[in-house]
């Protein structure tokens, strides 16, 4: 048994008289029953002492998590995707789950190691939703959040489950014979099984009404659907079918109606036999849609009304009026024709919260036929209504309400009238909330119900119909957390748990003769598409009258004008609705536009931040300003003001955002169930009234001076060509590569020779045909710069949170940059033109420095930098221990325990790839954050090794990875297969943009990639030869 077993840590504990033995006798008023938990399983059957007393001994921290792993999942039916005999030290076991927490959808594979869920994967085998963004990514670190609610309580006090439910159940059996309503207000679920149990709990107690409820709503588009097509959903696009894109508003690539484009988009959008999609975006905010666009139109919120409309005409041929611009009337007729001459391959997508344009979109497409166009399958992850939000905010505010239970929902942090909400609720008879953490809802609620993570819970999915998906648990809850969906049927008397009754839905439902245990083993099924879904939530008719006549809907869109400002609130790629900002690796992602962490902002256009003087001035050698000595960029404050609510919000200036409008990030400026370190930012939830996403808006600028921590300080290539290599569909297509690719050379003699000549090479040759090598392919035209791979770059080689100080230090830690380049004129090919024609002193001094400001209205280009494990490394050569070598395989390698910590391989690094540690990031209380936290340690990969104080580290291209991947096959005495070595880059990005191999296997898909024409390496004339390679952008423009 373990607990006859005896360790000692130091000398001290062998004196019987020391101090030592004084405290551990003091420490416990009685013995832990440790022999009952770690000693042999008829012991633990047979003890008295239960697993909860246990862990009030030592505490819900790495005991939790430990205990629970050990005791791996609840149900045994096949859970695992790679089912094992036992769960063995050292080899990792993979689940099939989704996530579904009410804005993040997916279908995910779930690392684990010795049954600790360590890293999210995307999931191959489903055909929707199947892929991860840089949140689903950092989703299982929230996991291990030690902020989260661990137990029940009643009035705020901890309580038992039982007298939870007893009091509950009182209650809703004194309401039901009151005759009082009862409403269930949730997060979208698309969920079948939640569904119709919420339709039994409704049948059992009478006085019940369902409120969906999103944060960030969809509703016009929902209620537009709806009225057309008689079902509640979104309709479903397959953006591969498309050779046109025409987007008004809608940010496809980031969260528009729950994301999941960004996949079937990135196919179209590399050149093949001489042909690419089209894409044209019209938007306010600079978004990623509008970053990858091959033209991006610029325009306020109230112009793309009119916009929407008048393309409409142009299709129709009908007249319509409405005043745009000259320049966007221009690119709005020669979008329609476009639209026109693709016919059923174009599509239009829209983003505006008005119902009628939703409905005009609709048409459109049926217009146009578009194969991309699918309302059959409708989308089922965005569910909220706000007409029943709205009657329910004020049935409760005048009393009519006699219980509210919440589940998944924070209405006093996302409504614009929250507080009032919240003040509203304390005098409900019945107030009961689900949620992870203590919220800011949590605080006028009576009853609160700790809930579990998506890791710990079982349930289902609707992606889209017919498209299902199964949730599983990974791990045994790490604390007393129990399902909204388990609670639900223990207040209608049923003994039933979910996990069963999830089961005998899927029986009776829509398995249709398919196993049960496949369904598990695969994580989704793709059912016969057969009747009209059951709604998720009662319906309620909103004051806006149903769109029966297109034409009137257009003539009103044609007629959009606004009254000065406009503000466009908007979801950011690594916050989202910000439901997980405690998580630490979030905080520290950089927006992939404005490239800023641990913040949000309002986004307005250079000539804008002028004219309200919210400008600052260049830094000079002299004076600080835009930036400081340290290169922390700095910003102004601005007292935003909608329907006399103002906040005060620091400015950004960005390049792209259309004159006369701003924008704002929403999930930020939260307080409750954070640490100190996590509340950033100011909430534009305030700002959101009746679920608008665009405002009218008066802004003044104010006193004080904002630090900003960005992880990218210049903005512009200058024309630098060897950096990024940009070209247009045209010139690729008639031009030979010579001309787009074209190759460096370098002087030897006088003379000038390719960089790639034996003859440029100071190195000995060295045979690499041995063996495998590996290289990474980055095509330029799939990157969307999401950055989902930088999450899952961190969560497979625990890399360090640093905080915002030493970020705008430029001491971030990131093995994986995606590098945001704004083009100073029209395009990058005029840049390189303007530089190529810079003569003379004068034409320098003024023309270099105006090649450093980006344009108003900029192009565009993501790069993804991580270190290029060159085959001439210059690191290697400088290194005066041998810490930095290179490995026969291609990787350039670190050997922690050699580093001294000279930094010479940085600053001879022309890439600027390696990352020193300052500081001592784990254990470190300088550093809340999860390596500071028992907990939170939880999530490290015990396969690669946390670096100490004053080591150089960098991207190992996933060594760990690559050598589990040999020693697998050569245990199986197989063959490698062609896309079997991955990254964690690699693996986790939707769009293929990134594509890992063997350079020795000649048919494998990252070898064609390498002598593809586009193929270029960066700073290629250094002549270090690295293993990144990179494909040329192509624009079709």
């Amino acid at each position: 048994m373990a607990s006859n077993k005896k360790y000692w840590k130091s000398v001290e504990e062998l004196d019987t008289n020391s101090i030592v033995e004084t405290l551990q006798q003091s420490e416990f008023v009685e013995e832990i029953p440790a022999g009952d938990f770690l000693g042999d399983k008829e012991s633990l059957e047979e003890s008295s002492t239960t697993r909860r007393d246990f862990l009030k001994y030592v505490g819900f921290s790495t005991a939790a998590a430990s205990l629970a792993a050990c005791e791996g999942p609840v149900i045994k039916s096949i859970p695992y995707v790679v089912q094992p005999e036992q769960v063995r030290p050292g080899v990792a076991d993979y689940y099939a789950t989704t996530i579904a927490n009410g804005f993040d959808f997916a279908s995910v594979l779930v690392k684990t190691r010795e049954g600790r869920p360590i890293k999210i994967e995307p999931n191959k085998l489903a055909s929707s939703n199947g892929g991860t963004t840089a949140r689903i990514q950092a989703s299982v670190l929230s996991l291990y959040d030690n902020m989260r609610l661990k137990s029940a309580k009643i009035n705020g006090a901890i309580t038992t489950w039982s007298k939870f439910d007893a009091g509950v159940t009182k209650k809703l059996n004194e309401l039901n014979g009151a005759g009082k309503e009862v409403v269930l207000l949730t997060q979208t679920f698309a969920s079948p099984s939640t569904t119709r149990l919420i339709a039994e709990f409704k049948e059992k107690y009478g006085n019940v009404r369902h409120v969906v409820y999103d944060a960030i709503s969809e509703s016009a588009a929902l209620d537009a659907f709806q009225e057309k097509y008689g079902e509640r959903g979104l309709a479903s696009y397959n953006l591969e079918d498309a050779d046109v894109i025409v987007s008004v508003g809608a940010d496809f690539l980031g969260d528009w109606q729950g994301g999941g484009y960004e996949g079937a988009y990135a196919k179209g959008r590399v050149p093949q036999k001489g042909k690419m999609s089209r894409h044209v975006q019209f938007e306010s905010n600079m978004s990623l849609s509008g970053a990858n666009a091959d033209l991006r139109v610029p325009l306020t919120p109230s112009q793309q009304k009119v916009a929407i409309a008048k393309l409409y005409g142009y299709l129709t041929d009908s007249s319509v009026g409405g005043k745009l611009p000259t320049a966007i009337e221009a690119a709005v007729k020669k979008t329609a024709a476009e639209l026109k001459k693709a016919g059923s391959r174009g599509v239009v997508l829209t983003g505006i919260q008005d119902k009628g344009a939703q409905a005009v979109c609709l048409v459109i497409n049926e217009v146009l036929a578009s194969k991309a166009f699918s309302p059959e399958t409708p989308v089922k992850i965005r569910q909220g209504s706000d007409a029943a939000m709205s009657q329910l905010v004020a049935d409760v505010k005048s009393g009519k309400v006699g219980g509210v239970i919440m589940a998944g929902v924070n209405p006093v942090y996302t409504l614009a009238n929250g507080e009032a909400f919240g003040d509203a609720l304390k005098k409900v008879d019945l107030t009961v909330s689900f949620t992870e953490r203590e919220d800011e809802t949590s605080a006028y609620v009576t009853y609160l119900g700790a809930a579990p993570h998506y890791l710990e819970s079982w349930g289902d999915v609707e992606f889209k119909k017919g498209h299902y998906s199964l949730m599983q648990p990974t791990i045994k809850p790490l604390f007393d957390t129990r399902q909204f969906q388990d609670s639900l049927l223990k207040w209608m008397g049923s003994g039933e748990s979910y996990y069963t009754y999830i089961k005998s839905t899927w029986s009776t439902g829509f398995l249709s003769g398919s196993s049960w245990n496949k369904a598990l083993h695969d994580g989704v099924l793709v059912a016969p598409v057969v009747a009209v879904d059951a709604q998720e939530g009662d319906v309620v008719e909103g004051e806006e009258s149903p769109v029966t006549n297109v034409s009137a809907a257009v003539a009103k869109l044609s007629k959009a004008t606004s009254k000065g400002m406009e503000l466009t609130l908007y979801s950011k790629t690594g916050m989202g609705d910000g439901q997980m900002a405690n998580n630490p690796w979030l905080q520290e992602f950089p927006d992939p536009l404005t490239r800023a962490t641990w913040d949000n902002y309002l986004t307005i256009s250079q000539a804008d931040a002028d004219r309200l003087g919210l400008s600052l001035e260049q830094s000079t050698f002299f004076t600080e300003a835009r930036h400081d000595a340290n290169g922390g960029l700095n910003g102004t404050y601005a007292n935003v003001t909608v329907n006399g609510v103002t906040v005060k919000v620091p400015v950004m200036v960005q390049p792209g955002q259309a004159v006369g409008s701003v924008g704002m990030a929403f999930g930020y400026g939260r307080k409750a169930g954070l640490k100190t370190e996590m509340q950033t930012g100011v909430s534009a939830y305030q700002l959101y009234a009746n679920a608008n996403t665009v405002q009218d808006v008066t802004i003044e600028a104010t006193d004080g001076m904002h630090e900003f921590a960005c992880l990218q300080l210049h903005n512009t290539l200058m024309g630098r060509g060897d950096i990024v290599k940009d070209t247009t569909l045209e010139i690729f297509n008639t031009k030979d590569a010579k001309v787009w690719n074209e190759k460096p050379h370098v002087s030897k003699d006088h003379a000038m020779i390719p960089v790639d000549s034996p003859d440029a090479d100071l190195w000995s040759s060295f045979d690499r045909s041995v063996g495998h090598h590996f290289n990474l392919s980055i095509d330029l035209n799939s990157c969307t710069g999401c950055g989902a791979c930088v999450v899952a770059c961190h969560a497979e080689n625990n890399v360090p949170v640093v905080g915002k100080s030493e970020v705008r230090r430029s001491r971030d830690m990131h093995w994986l940059r995606i590098d945001r380049y704004y083009s100073s004129q029209e395009s990058f090919n005029a840049d390189v033109e303007k530089k190529d024609n810079i003569a003379g002193l004068g034409s320098s001094l003024v023309e270099f420095g105006e090649l450093e400001n980006p344009a108003a209205n900029p192009q565009v280009v993501f790069q993804p930098v991580m270190c290029q494990h060159c085959n001439h490394a210059s690191c290697e050569t400088v290194c005066p221990v041998a810490a930095t070598s290179h490995g026969r395989q291609g990787q350039n390698q670190m050997a922690y325990n050699r580093c001294v910590g000279t930094r010479y391989c940085a600053n001879n690094c022309a890439y600027k790839v390696r990352r020193f540690n300052w500081f001592l990031y784990a254990e470190n209380e300088e550093f809340n954050y999860h390596m500071n936290d028992d907990l939170g340690k939880m999530v490290l990969n015990p396969d690669v090794v946390v670096r100490s104080r004053g080591v150089m580290e960098k991207c190992s291209m996933c060594i760990q990875m690559t050598q589990k991947t040999i020693l697998d096959a050569k245990r199986d005495g197989r063959a490698i297969k062609d896309g079997e070595f991955q990254t964690a880059c690699s693996n986790a990005c939707e769009t293929g943009a990134m594509t890992f191999g063997d350079i020795n296997d000649h048919d494998s898909e990252v070898y064609k990639q390498k002598n593809d024409n586009r193929a270029y390496h960066l700073l290629e004339h250094v002549g270090t030869e690295p293993n990144v390679v990179y494909q040329v952008k192509v624009r079709n423009s």
